[in-house]
């Protein structure tokens, strides 16, 4: 059995239970039963709302001046009432990504006495990127396969039986909002059209146009079209084409010609090279990376099998985990290309429908989950696929100059909470929540991952710095010295979404304070990169000074009277201590502020936090908080906490399709909903696991579990434009390899051997257990 197959041998009933495709713009849920199939349909630019006016904010820095001294002063209501008064907005059309439609098929049933030995099988292939369904009878087999292309811009399918005229079906669209329109243009096509609006975070009249078409090609048998339907009737095979576009930033008409001219060019080339040019393009990403994790594996049992055993304690499927790495793979892949318009939101570029209809959106949150989307895309060697969202970063800070100047009076630019395809920069229409003054720099920190891999100067140059460079200009301008302790800090601000009581009498509850650690830790990151990089590209002299000036007055990371990494600037009572957001283990990870080898004991109060956290009973137990405990116990080198938790997300906060989701009744959410960062956090903690690297370090094989005794990686990347491969037998490395793409001097550990390396452009570094270089 394929190891690399999710499988399932019972019909997908709804959403939660589908198959995931996509081309880096449109996705597709595919859910197969034995005589229907549906693809729930979205397209990533397909957002309700409009860019609204920002509105005039009175006060500027004079305001901020004045709530500052009541927060520096221990009045935190006066401060919290100022920063309503002069920094909360009210909610406009902000919108939310919303489905374009479902393509409903249903095929001819067979009659009663025809369904003996009646067998079924439904896949998603990670090897080809394709979902495959059989149903067998005595009599015939009909198979069905789909896959989303990326190169030719489509979704395609083919039907077919070994019966001959053994193909018969219909297929109609369904939309997604009260707009969608559906035609019959001739016998084999559909047209549609339709706009996306909804009430909830617009005022239901604002949004992109979509339109497409649908076209079905038959050998034998015939298809008419009639009433909004395709008819297939005694086909020996049928193909199926979807192709969508929208006028998403689209001036001009041309391009509602652009998914005519799309499928035309389809049929023309044929299902047979779709396919084929769909799996080479689609393999030259996913076979950078391999991985087996011992060798037992459980591939012989459907997927939903093997989540309900690892939930029961079973641990002899460590294939199951190296499944997942390449799930989350395969899903980026998916969803952020190259030429993608927009990078992954809260559901990747898929939509279940359940963030559009309830207090959330399905957006880009900027206090973790867009953040999280992203955590393993460099380490998997998927760096292109970060690209989408780097021009989304440079379009953020364009549209967060004018937040920066009339929100703050500051230059450089701002971005909070959360934004849309609209630049939205502004704080969330609650301070309690949205006052988060770094979102925006939380997420420009993945220009510098993306530096650090691939070590690209032009990157750096035309792309990174210049951002970072503005991000930095608006907090030498915007932070102000603490005067009980002279530090430079941020504020007001919130530590996202959590709160605290301020004089720890359990009474008031607030939000925001002075010098959040997130806050901090995320300026001394910036400043520092913004630094070196003043250096090495050797420019900006004064700002240069400026950032050593600043970056000596940063507050440093504090421990607090429980033996925990604090995460205010005062050690303040945890109002919610169950919170799923810890936030200022940014310091661990992603970042690397905390060390074990180099800050112990910041380490040892980075573990009582979490401790502290999952001792909890209440708590708040989602699929972003454990792959974060996961990342955190991993960059500790805990392989068996870790993979605790990398367990638990998969069998625990998994529906069947392996797909993450938030429990229901938490941060307001109506049903278990699919959240995808915790599949690309995840990917992350395992990847993690196995290697970690940063200022010229590499460490091999540094928190590998016992349950994953035996097996071999290739092709993960480390900073420093190298990939490692690592092969390990009862827990200990057996070889390693180190392939090199830029100069740079490395020291290699596994545990406390250590080697330096000088390495050299294009080498090929082989050691062995003990670390020793092996001649070529």
């Amino acid at each position: 059995m394929d190891d690399f197959t999710l499988w399932y041998s019972t019909p997908a009933v709804n959403w939660s239970q589908g198959l995931p495709l996509g081309n880096g713009r449109m996705g597709a849920v595919v859910m197969a039963s034995p005589h229907r199939e549906v693809w729930s349909m979205s397209e990533v630019t397909y957002w309700s709302g409009q860019t609204d006016p920002e509105p005039a904010f009175e006060g500027g820095k004079a305001a901020l001046e004045e709530m500052r001294r009541h927060f520096y002063a221990g009045n935190y209501d006066e401060g919290d009432r100022l920063a309503k008064q002069y920094l909360q907005p009210k909610k406009q059309n902000f919108g939310t990504n919303l489905g374009l439609c479902e393509v409903v098929i249903h095929f001819a049933e067979k009659s009663p006495d025809h369904m003996e030995a009646e067998s079924f099988r439904r896949e998603l292939d990670l090897n080809q990127a394709l979902v495959k369904t059989v149903w067998r009878n005595n009599n015939a087999t009909l198979n069905r396969e789909v896959f989303a292309s990326h190169v030719d811009d489509l979704v395609a399918s083919r039907v077919w039986s070994d019966a001959s005229g053994g193909v018969s079906f219909t297929l109609g669209l369904e939309g997604g909002t009260e707009s969608f329109q559906c035609a019959v243009l001739n016998d084999g096509t559909l047209e549609f059209n339709g706009q996306a609006t909804e009430n909830v975070h617009s005022n239901g009249k604002c949004g992109v146009w979509a339109e497409g078409y649908v076209k079905v090609v038959v050998t034998g048998g015939t298809v008419t079209g009639e009433n909004g339907k395709l008819t297939v009737a005694g086909a020996d095979e049928a193909w199926i084409y979807f192709t969508v576009s929208t006028d998403y930033h689209r001036a001009e008409a041309a391009w509602k010609k652009e998914s005519l001219l799309t499928m035309e060019k389809a049929v023309d080339k044929g299902y047979a090279l779709l396919r084929r040019d769909h799996i080479g393009d689609y393999s030259e990403q996913y076979d950078k990376v391999s991985i087996h994790l011992g060798t037992a594996s459980k591939a012989d049992l459907p997927t939903d099998q093997r989540i309900q055993l690892l939930a029961r304690g079973g641990s002899d499927d460590p294939q199951l985990f190296a499944m997942f790495l390449q799930y989350g793979r395969y899903l980026t892949i998916a969803g952020s290309r190259t030429n993608s318009p927009l990078p992954l939101h809260l559901q990747g570029i898929w939509n279940d429908g359940e963030a559009c209809r309830m207090g959330w959106s399905c957006d880009y949150h900027l206090d973790i989950n867009t953040q999280m989307n992203y955590y393993p895309t460099e380490i998997t060697n998927l760096g292109d696929c970060h690209l989408p969202l780097t021009r989304y970063i440079e379009d953020l800070a364009a549209a967060g100059r004018s937040t920066a100047r009339n929100l703050y009076g500051s230059e450089g630019w701002v971005a909070h909470v959360f934004s849309n395809v609209w630049g939205f920069t502004l704080p969330g229409w609650d301070t309690s929540w949205g006052l988060n003054v770094t979102g925006g720099l939380w997420l420009a920190t993945q220009l510098i991952e993306h530096y650090e891999y691939s070590q690209d100067l032009v990157f750096l140059e035309k792309a990174a710095y210049p951002v970072l460079k503005e991000a930095a200009a608006f907090y030498l301008d915007y932070m102000s010295v603490h005067p009980q302790y002279g530090w430079l800090v941020t504020g007001p601000s919130n530590s996202p979404e959590n709160h605290f009581y301020p004089d720890h009498s359990g009474s008031t509850v607030h939000q925001l304070s002075m010098g959040t650690t997130l806050d901090q830790i995320l300026v001394r990151e910036l400043f520092e990169f913004c630094l070196k990089s003043v250096e090495l590209l050797d420019r900006d002299e004064e700002l240069g000074r400026k950032l050593k000036e600043a970056i000596a007055k940063l507050p440093p990371l504090q421990i607090g009277k429980k033996g925990q990494l604090q995460e205010w600037l005062e050690d303040y009572e945890e109002a919610q201590p169950e919170h799923r957001h810890m936030s200022h283990l940014f310091a661990l990870y992603p970042g690397h502020q905390i060390t074990p080898d180099r800050t112990p004991e910041l380490s040892s109060a980075a573990r009582v936090m979490m401790q502290n956290r999952m001792q909890q009973e209440e708590l708040e137990d989602v699929e972003f908080t454990a792959a974060l405990f996961g990342l955190g116990f991993a960059r500790l080198h805990d392989g068996e906490m870790a993979y605790k938790h990398i367990s638990h997300l998969i069998s625990g906060l998994c529906f069947d399709n392996l797909l993450t989701y938030s429990k229901s009744g938490i941060a307001g959410a109506e049903t278990n909903i699919f959240v995808i960062d915790g599949n690309f956090g995840g990917t992350a903690v395992i990847a993690e696991m196995l290697l970690q690297s940063y200022d010229g370090e590499i460490h091999l094989l540094p928190a590998l579990p016992q349950a994953w005794n035996k097996g071999e990686v290739s092709g993960l990347r480390a900073k420093g434009n190298a990939e490692v491969d690592a092969v390990w037998e009862n827990g200990e490395l057996k070889s390693a390899t180190i392939r090199t793409f830029s100069p740079g001097t490395f020291t290699i550990s596994r545990g406390e051997l250590r080697t330096t390396l000088h390495a050299e452009v294009g080498v090929n570094y082989k050691f062995n257990a003990q670390l020793e270089l092996l001649e070529p």
